[in-house]
């Protein structure tokens, strides 16, 4: 009997050798393949150095090289030479940077102040939304790159800026003294109605999770019934920062996300660190479809341990990690290393960089290979399209006249002409434009160029073009020319037809004039359908509840759509 177990631990020995030969043979092919391509390129760039007919910039040769490299990967991977590593930590890290704290639009080749940001340096210098920047020291910035211009404004702390701006008829000189310049990742938080609490958290950065945990610490103090947090168009960031968050509601141990990658130390289990300080709270959380990333993973991990109702659109659907590797001379390289995966076990990633078709476009999955997951309380949840909302808010567009008033700055110039007659307009949440109000932006608009094309006669352009092409249109002219007449009549009546959406936007404009960016978000409490649905799910006896348990009005509508 013992001679077929050595002929079996033989076997096994024999099997392992020629595993472990494969896998030496393997590695030293790749290892050839890359040290060979390395030496092409390094052969190839010496070539062009000496021998191209032009001198060429050695830095700016090498970094499109890197990043022709890195587009085969995937959008996130990414070389930052050390001229950009300012920008890369602003963006990633901390978002902090020494200025006077404005944000500054082009309009026709002219620069004005779009926003100044509440207690920096600008703002108490006077600046105001609307003022003419005409020179910083002693640039002219007429003609001037707007990233130029953007560039002078920022500097160390402690150090003077002159500025010459126009207001009105009038020019004004202001010396400012720059600081360094940190927005916060909470935005806003404070409380609706009816006793519910709301945080407006815009990025992941390396301060948020304390940021979240002192607004909602201050918001406790005023017995909140429930919670509302607002993750849209927040783009993500750093994936402890999420855990963290999620910590704030969940008990102390719970799994939030695990990421895997190739090689285990790519690979990792998240939980929460800390006992949780909210974690009976009702809770809503916002998204939308620029929520991704962290924002996908807070949703995630609170769908899926049916803790939070999610309410909102669809999410981005970014399901894969970035870890950055320092570089020398100063540079770094952000490289995906992993996928995460939510408590239920569903990857969120929407598009397949690694199968690509012939325009070179990722990989979509298909409606065939969506994967049901189960929530703790045992509703269904999908993989493959980010986070589907329990509750869905439908899609808003645009009017073509609203929004050819905001891109061509109408409204915005007219905000400005507001806030100069008048001195104060109360409180932001209950501001609003009455008949008189209204009616004297449409005077203003009177006699301007602000011509749009609306869907009709975007479809009697293409019935033309048809037309022409098959020969018709001069039988056709004489109806063409009269129904586009009166659809062109009809553009006179859209300031009537979309009063209430023209209003909103010219309103939110006129009221940052006098209450900075808190005041545009406390207005749109007002008209925010998002916000509207989370007070109806909160407030309605036992809603959040019915959808947490997937029963009663309120449930999970259908699957994901397709991949963005």
């Amino acid at each position: 009997m013992l001679k077929p177990i050595k002929q079996t631990r033989k076997l096994i020995v024999l099997t392992l050798s020629v595993t472990a030969l494969s896998l030496l043979v393997a590695f030293k092919d790749a290892f050839f393949d890359a040290s060979k391509n390395l030496e092409l390129f390094a052969s190839v760039y010496k070539e062009i150095h000496l021998r191209y007919v032009d001198p060429v910039n050695s830095e700016k040769l090498i970094k499109k090289g890197i990043d022709a490299m890195l587009q085969e990967l995937d959008p996130y991977t990414e070389f930052v030479p050390e001229s950009e590593m300012e920008d890369y930590k602003r963006k990633y890290v901390n978002n902090e940077y020494g200025g006077i704290g404005t944000v500054i639009k082009p309009i026709d080749n002219r620069f004005f102040v779009y926003e100044v940001i509440e207690g920096f340096p600008a703002d108490k210098a006077g600046l105001l939304p609307g003022d003419e920047v005409l020179k910083i020291d002693s640039l002219n910035l007429a003609g001037q790159e707007y990233t130029k211009v953007s560039t002078l404004l920022r500097g160390l702390k402690n150090t003077r800026v002159n500025v010459l701006i126009k207001r009105g008829t009038q020019e004004l000189q202001k010396t400012i003294t720059r600081q360094d310049i940190k927005i916060n990742d909470v935005s806003y938080y404070g409380m609706l109605d009816n006793g519910i609490a709301y945080i407006k958290l815009d990025r992941f950065l390396s301060n948020s999770a304390a940021e979240v945990r002192n607004a909602l610490v201050a918001l406790q103090k005023q017995k909140p019934r429930s919670l509302v947090l607002d993750l849209r168009s927040n783009g993500g960031g750093i994936v402890q920062q999420a855990v963290k968050i999620t910590g704030l509601f969940l008990k102390k141990g719970s799994v939030v996300v695990t990421q895997k990658g190739r090689s285990g130390q790519d690979s990792y289990i998240y939980r929460t660190a800390e006992q949780p300080i909210a974690p009976q709270l009702p809770l809503v959380v916002l998204i939308n479809e620029q929520s991704a990333s962290a924002s996908e993973i807070v949703a995630g991990a609170l769908q899926d341990m049916d803790r939070a109702v999610i309410i909102g659109r669809q999410s981005f659907g970014k399901g894969l990690v970035q870890q950055s590797f320092n570089l020398p001379y100063n540079s770094l390289v952000k490289i995906t290393t992993a996928k995460y995966y939510t408590p239920s076990g569903r990857c969120l990633q929407a598009l397949d960089y690694s199968h690509r078709g012939d325009d070179n476009a990722p990989g979509r999955m298909p409606d065939s290979l969506l994967k049901e997951y189960r929530t703790d309380k045992g509703r269904l949840v999908y993989n493959g399209r980010g986070v589907y909302p329990d509750v869905v808010v439908n899609s808003e567009m645009l009017s073509p006249v609203a929004r050819k008033l905001v891109l061509d700055n109408f409204i915005f110039q007219y905000a400005t002409t507001y806030y100069s007659g008048h001195p104060s307009i109360g409180g932001a949440k209950s501001f609003s434009l009455d008949a008189a109000g209204y009616q004297a932006f449409v005077n203003y608009m009177q006699g301007k160029d602000y011509t749009y094309d609306t869907p009709a006669e975007v479809l009697l352009g293409r019935l033309k073009e048809e037309a022409q092409k098959e020969k018709k249109f001069d039988a056709m002219k004489a109806e063409y020319e009269a129904l586009k007449a009166r659809v062109s009549g009809s553009k006179q009546k859209d300031f009537a037809i979309h009063k209430e959406e023209i209003k909103r936007i010219l309103e939110s404009e006129i009221v940052s004039r006098y209450h900075y960016q808190k005041g545009r978000i406390e207005h749109s409490f007002q008209y925010d359908p998002f916000v509207k649905a989370a007070r109806s799910v909160l407030g309605s006896h036992g809603g959040l509840n019915a959808i947490l348990t997937g029963s009663g009005v309120y449930k999970t509508i259908g699957k994901p759509v397709a991949a963005k």
